[in-house]
């Protein structure tokens, strides 16, 4: 069993907010892949199905982003997992739109949902690196992150977002590499 937790926060008002992209891609999956319905359990709305031979969860944590980490501790302790079985996928803004990055622990980035999963599990997890930009100006970034994609985004967005589904096998298997690589030719004009 692998969990991977899309970060994002609840309610319709922040549906297409940039910081957002997380709850977007585990939505995309799990339609994509045919996973069963949405429900609550471990403070999040989870839905589980296969990815190829792989058994996953995925998780949307209702608890607003600063405290993601309850949540998915919770689902970890569960299922008696350890840390390694979780994937996170979040915002980006060190990141360039719509470029998707894997790797295991790292820096926080200021990113509050990866603050709160760190402090409760350490830093050892996998991430997937979702690219929105940087605003330009350290000033400008709550804002940025807290508003809706642009009406010119939402075709780029659009094209990862399925590249990230379609790819979906090789993250499971454990093959980041081949996962980057495959969607990054998916989003090729």
């Amino acid at each position: 069993m692998q969990i991977w937790a899309g970060l994002g926060n609840p309610g319709a008002q922040y549906a297409m907010h940039r910081h957002n992209v997380g709850f977007m891609a585990v939505d995309l999956i799990a339609e994509t892949h045919g996973f069963g319905p949405w429900t609550k359990k471990f403070r999040s709305l989870v839905s589980e199905g296969r990815i190829g031979r792989n058994r996953v969860l995925l998780m949307k944590p209702q608890t607003y982003m600063n405290d993601s980490g309850d949540a998915v501790q919770q689902a970890l302790r569960f299922y008696k997992l350890d840390v390694e079985a979780l994937t996170a996928l979040h915002d980006e803004l060190d990141l360039a739109p719509f470029k998707v990055k894997v790797r295991t622990g790292g820096g926080l980035a200021g990113h509050n949902g990866l603050r709160s999963i760190d402090a409760s599990l350490g830093p050892d997890f996998r991430r997937v690196r979702l690219g929105i930009g940087h605003p330009g100006h350290k000033d400008r970034v709550t804002g940025y992150v807290l508003g809706n994609f642009a009406k010119s985004e939402i075709e780029p967005l659009s094209d990862m977002l399925a590249a990230i589904a379609s790819e979906a096998e090789w993250l499971a298997d454990g093959d980041d590499v081949r996962f980057m690589s495959d969607v990054a030719s998916r989003q090729q004009p």
